[in-house]
């Protein structure tokens, strides 16, 4: 076996072990936060907490938490507070994204989604909570108020009506349009990459970032995001049901407009090895601060879930 194979295996297995102790570490802040929420009624918590706790790459949770670690060379509360409340966001887009109004999906994560383990008020219900609770979160538990509030404007803008959700809408009209390169990344870059800029953005306001730094940071999350959609895409043609969690071939059934059906397999490809390569070159100011960072991006280009 050539050195340089066995050094790709060496740094996939130390990522992903990385990845395990921040996704170990986020699941325990986020069972912290949720312990003190004792007003919630019992039926909605439950289903709250069964999406929350169903697994989950937490790539976004990692992401805030190596962005702090880069910026400050150490990890915070206020960045595992943020970690915690982005994975919250996440998985109210994903109850959602679930619901037969959207995408009508049965499985989430390998299990039954929550419109289906419950049922479709309580899916809408449990959505709209964990996403009112994560600003709730941000304004409590962060102490320095100047950060809370950059932080909430943050995720408030990536997650809103011009971010997450316009991008949500560009692909539910999907069948209904012309495809174009043009509508299809305000799709990929709001309904996913905003969400990743965010994400490596808290981290780096929670580390303290100056101007720099977290236009670096905003840059390298867009770049991944926009990468891990692409990825998704190609998974959604390429890989089965049992390896994604989600049902295969859901875009190709439902029209979706995607960068395989509009440019294909090995053109998808090629615009995503540039993606990967752009992000890691935005990390050069942090030098091999951003080694983790680097890696992640690089890994991205071998998912196969």
């Amino acid at each position: 076996m050539k050195i340089d194979s066995i050094k790709k295996r060496e740094q996939s297995s130390s990522l992903k072990s990385a990845l395990a102790v921040k996704a170990a570490l986020v699941e325990r802040v986020l069972a912290d936060l949720f312990d003190r929420q004792t007003e919630i009624p019992p039926r909605l918590k439950e289903a709250m907490q069964y999406m929350m706790t169903g697994g989950g790459k937490r790539i976004r949770a990692a992401l805030v938490m190596w962005a702090c670690e880069v910026v400050a060379g150490k990890l915070n509360r206020d960045a595992q507070v943020a970690a915690a409340v982005v994975e919250m966001v996440h998985t109210y887009s994903l109850i959602h994204d679930d619901l037969p109004a959207m995408d009508d999906d049965d499985m989430r994560r390998g299990k039954p989604s929550c419109h289906k383990q419950f049922d479709e008020a309580t899916a809408i219900l449990a959505g709209d909570a964990l996403l009112t609770l994560a600003f709730e979160i941000l304004s409590v538990e962060v102490e320095d108020s100047d950060k809370a509030v950059r932080m909430i404007r943050t995720l408030s803008e990536a997650a809103g009506p011009s971010g997450m959700i316009a991008g949500q809408a560009a692909d539910m009209d999907g069948p209904h349009v012309n495809g174009s390169m043009e509508r299809l990344q305000y799709i990929h870059m709001n309904k996913t990459a905003e969400m990743f800029a965010a994400s490596t953005a808290m981290g780096a306001i929670a580390g303290g970032a100056d101007e720099e730094q977290l236009a670096a940071m905003i840059e390298y999350g867009m770049k991944i995001g926009l990468g891990f959609q692409i990825a998704d895409d190609l998974l959604d043609i390429t890989a089965s049901t049992d390896q994604l969690g989600k049902t295969a071939g859901k875009d190709a059934e439902q029209g979706k407009l995607t960068y395989p059906a509009l440019v294909g397999v090995e053109k998808s490809r090629e615009i995503f090895e540039k993606l990967t390569c752009e992000a890691v070159c935005a990390l050069q100011i942090f030098g091999d601060e951003a080694e983790t960072l680097r890696q992640l991006a690089m890994e991205l280009l071998n998912r196969t879930k």
